[in-house]
């Protein structure tokens, strides 16, 4: 099997996480500036052999979908023209940032590694990509 990847994609940065090769366990890898996400998926999905990308879908409590979405959509295009036998999927990321925080607050007294958003993004992939994986198992 290959790994995949999970993205929690933000305005300024992108939170990224990947599974092993058995696509069982999903964790944070790193974070980068949105505007260097192609280049870094360029280098990535070669390098580790990624078979997919499960990016999460920005939802509120109503089920109602953020203006992050467009911006997305368009990341999803450049993706699809970069690599066509990628494979893109979704998962909703509801909660993930209130549970990347809590999980930073149980493993760790440092409030500078608690602060820093580079923690909670890769995090918040790593828990979108988790989600995916159990359901797809």
């Amino acid at each position: 099997m290959s790994k995949i990847l999970g993205l929690d994609y933000g305005k300024k940065r992108c939170g990224i996480s990947i599974s092993d090769e058995l696509q069982i366990i999903a964790s944070p890898l790193t974070t980068i500036d949105t505007k260097k996400l192609m280049d870094f998926l360029k280098e990535i999905i070669v390098e580790e052999s990624i078979s997919a990308i499960v990016i999460g879908l920005p939802k509120n409590n109503r089920n109602n979908i953020f203006e992050l979405e467009k911006t997305i959509i368009d990341e999803i295009k450049k993706i699809k023209i970069l690599f066509p036998n990628l494979k893109i999927h979704r998962e909703d990321e509801r909660f993930t940032s209130k549970l990347s925080s809590i999980y930073l607050n149980e493993i760790t007294k440092k409030r500078k590694v608690k602060i820093d958003k580079k923690n909670l993004d890769k995090i918040s992939a790593s828990i979108i990509l988790d989600s995916y994986l159990k359901k797809n198992k």
